[in-house]
């Protein structure tokens, strides 16, 4: 694959991206793709290396070996029909997953791992460009009628194939826009939603239908659902928030990150707000330290914040991750996003122990350091560094410490059974629940995970709706 001696010949290279200072000004994605010449040096990187461990790391199995290959060669078109054969939707992913592709890269053991997420953008850009990217609709309709519930990932994903496979497809979503997180949860600097309504007029031209304003157990009802149509799919999020019961936690100005979040992503798309969560002159503090914390930092940063703090319960994780004891897996190492290169106070190992305030509103986050320590059995143990408490100013805390599970009075509506961790219950092969007909798949299933995980369940998801209903199926796992 690639060029033979590619990888010793050229250094890996990263997507040009707008300097700070310019990108801080508005809420537009500021890294491009990789130009064409580049994008196939790139590809030339990627070694014969027997086994593709970056396969297994992709959780939708991408055939990453040969769009490289093909890129490197040139054949821009073959690559895209590869990359889409395995991801409906390589545009989200191309800009928002993490890369586990990357991570268990053979090549990534002793040097820098090929750029497969670079390259993949850059497929995926090129195929809308030069008008590659084209519906494509069933030959024949089953007469069989599918009811998505929830438009993130999973869901679009399940419906698009769905639809191919000739079923009709409709999908409700309970928000004014089709996206669920993909919309409202990730802020336009990362994926202008330009990506997300393309894809929408590409699934309406091979029949699947949009219900927006559709809140199953408000305005819809789950026994219509099921009387209605031959099988019911609940791909909804995981949209039940951690959070943090200390003293203060009732002042005005504590807000979780998905109450900040979706307000700017609404102001950006045009809607006019009666009122708005704003970091502009204040002070914030991020609890929490994923992906969700480095968005309320970039969008804090941009609302025009007096300083943004970061606080993460847990260790500080090392620069670098020990490849030979964790190498293909994804390893545990200090990541810093673009967000935190925009301006942002960071620290590990911080408890907080209380808000304080006046006349009702926050005005210092009290903390403090701890310690972790390893239990006999196994299980880490948080002890208070004794005399490391410290107090913060804090106008605005946003609560991002990630998300307990679905909503559950959704599946209540359906009667549906619950794993322990609160998540509907399916396995991965039938995706179904205890209600015959009622699938379940992406967080709604498996809990708070990664865009690529949802689009893998959606597309599971939808060959097991179709053998159900056809007693076979076509659609690829």
């Amino acid at each position: 694959m690639g060029k033979v001696t590619g990888f010793m010949e050229i250094a890996r290279a990263s997507e040009p991206a707008a300097p700070v200072a310019e990108r801080l000004h508005h809420y537009r994605e500021f890294v491009g793709h990789l130009p064409d010449e580049e994008a196939t040096k790139q590809g030339a990187r990627c070694m014969d290396c027997g086994i593709p461990f970056c396969q297994t790391g992709c959780p939708v199995n991408n055939i990453i070996p040969d769009w490289n290959d093909l890129v490197y060669r040139g054949q821009w078109k073959h690559a895209l029909d590869v990359l889409h054969s395995t991801n409906n939707f390589p545009e989200f992913t191309g800009r928002i997953c993490p890369a586990p592709c990357e991570a268990a890269c053979t090549l990534n053991i002793n040097s820098d791992a090929v750029a497969i997420k670079s390259i993949e953008h850059a497929i995926i850009d090129k195929g809308w460009d030069l008008g590659w990217v084209v519906p494509q609709p069933a030959a024949e309709r089953t007469g069989r009628r599918v009811a998505v519930v929830g438009s993130g990932p999973a869901g679009l994903a399940c419906a698009q194939q769905l639809a191919r496979a000739g079923h009709e497809v409709v999908v409700f979503e309970k928000h004014d826009r089709v996206g669920g997180l993909l919309r409202y949860g990730i802020p336009d600097f990362k994926m202008e939603k330009s990506h997300i309504d393309r894809r929408l007029e590409q699934m309406r031209a091979e029949g699947v239908e949009f219900r927006v304003n559709q809140h199953v157990g408000v305005n819809v009802q789950a026994a219509d659902l099921v009387a209605e149509f031959d099988s019911v799919v609940l791909t909804g999020g995981a949209e039940h928030p951690r959070d943090l019961p200390v003293s203060g936690r009732e002042l005005a100005g504590v807000h979780y990150a998905m109450d900040f979040l979706p307000l700017q992503n609404r102001l950006v798309a045009g809607d006019a707000l009666s009122s708005q969560l704003r970091a502009t002159g204040k002070h914030v503090v991020v609890i929490g330290g994923g992906d969700t914390g480095s968005d309320c930092v970039g969008t804090s940063n941009r609302q025009g914040a007096l300083s943004v703090t970061q606080f993460e319960l847990m260790p500080q994780p090392p620069d670098q991750e020990n490849k030979v004891l964790t190498w293909p897996n994804w390893p545990v190492k200090l990541r810093t996003s673009s967000s935190h290169e925009e301006g942002c106070s960071r620290d590990w190992a911080i408890t907080t122990k209380r808000f304080e305030g006046s006349n009702g509103r926050v005005e210092r986050l009290v903390g403090a350091r701890v310690e972790w320590q390893r239990e006999g059995g196994g299980q880490m143990r948080m002890e208070e560094v004794p005399g490391s408490e410290f107090a913060i100013p804090a106008d605005l805390v946003l609560l991002a410490m990630g998300f307990l599970g679905p909503v559950t009075s959704l599946l209540e509506h359906f009667g549906v059974e619950r794993d322990p961790r609160g998540n509907a219950r399916a396995d991965t092969v039938s995706y179904q629940t205890s209600r015959p007909g009622v699938f379940a798949a992406g967080d709604m299933r498996r809990g708070q995970s990664l865009v690529v995980w949802a689009i893998r369940e959606g597309r599971q998801c939808a060959r097991a709706v179709d053998e159900l209903l056809m007693g076979t199926s076509e659609l690829p796992r």
